[in-house]
């Protein structure tokens, strides 16, 4: 029973193939392409897939993004199914205020993080990050219960916002240090050091909240450039988002039962 996960973000559409939808299931084939390409997906990097049984994928885009990505999926006989939040699925219940208004990758990173967390030690609160073209910072109590999170630009935005809205500042990207001394650094360090803030602000609430100390879970393409400059331990994941899709898919099946049909959001 193959599984087909899709990731689509801002930027990219990231997919893998397993060989059934459970979390420990074994990786066959995966890849990635910018948005601007997925209209070729059917006739190359999936063209020579085996024919997937299922497939999930959650999208931060709109119906029209979603509608090109579906037309690529018609090679196969397969569903298109699409995670939308709720208020409880695998675990993790929803505190958000609207729970369906909740971002799909927001969610579907959390279960991903939950579950990583229960098969790795002791039940305890979470912090999860996800670095890209925005940055969300998420809070998990120790009952699964998601409390709340940040959504802050990413450091693209951030550095486009600079230059277009300031003077002067059209300059080359520079490194990460404590204490800048030209623009480019001073840039740069301004973006990375924002955000390792921001987390390690929710890391503070989170212990004050909870009482024990949140395990941290980073992921997202741009999260090994947060990594030299965080100021709190943390677990930096690259495949949480497919590792909650399996979470999900793995239990929506085992609800249906053996020989059960499509999955469904």
């Amino acid at each position: 029973m193959k599984f087909l996960a899709i990731d689509v973000g801002n930027t990219r559409l990231k997919w893998a193939l397993y060989e059934t939808p459970h979390r420990h299931a074994p990786l066959l084939a995966q890849g990635a392409e910018f948005l601007e390409n997925i209209d070729k997906l059917a006739e190359g990097a999936w063209a020579q897939l085996p024919q997937p049984d299922r497939m999930l994928g959650c999208i931060v885009a709109g119906d029209a993004l979603k509608r090109r990505v579906e037309e690529q999926l018609e090679i196969w006989d397969v569903a298109p199914q699409w995670v939308v939040a709720s208020a409880f699925e695998a675990g993790v219940s929803n505190g958000y205020d609207y729970p369906a208004r909740l971002g799909a990758d927001r969610w579907v990173a959390m279960i991903g993080a939950w579950h990583r967390m229960l098969a790795s030690g002791p039940v305890r609160p979470l912090v999860v990050v996800m670095v890209g073209t925005a940055v969300t910072v998420e809070a998990i109590d120790a009952s699964g219960k998601f409390l709340g999170g940040l959504i802050l630009p990413g450091h693209g935005i951030m550095l486009r916002a600079l230059e277009s809205g300031t003077a002067g500042l059209h300059v080359p990207t520079g490194d990460v240090c404590e204490f800048p001394t030209n623009t480019s650094d001073a840039l740069t360090s301004g973006g990375t050091y924002a955000i390792a803030g921001a987390v390690e602000l929710m890391v503070q609430h989170v212990r004050q909240h909870c009482g024990a100390e949140p395990k941290c879970i980073m992921t997202g393409g741009a999260g090994w450039k947060m990594a030299p400059s965080m100021s709190v331990n943390f677990e930096l994941v690259e495949s949480l988002i497919f590792d909650g899709l399996l979470v999900i898919a793995q239990e929506r099946h085992a609800r249906r039962g053996p020989g059960a049909g499509q999955l469904i959001t």
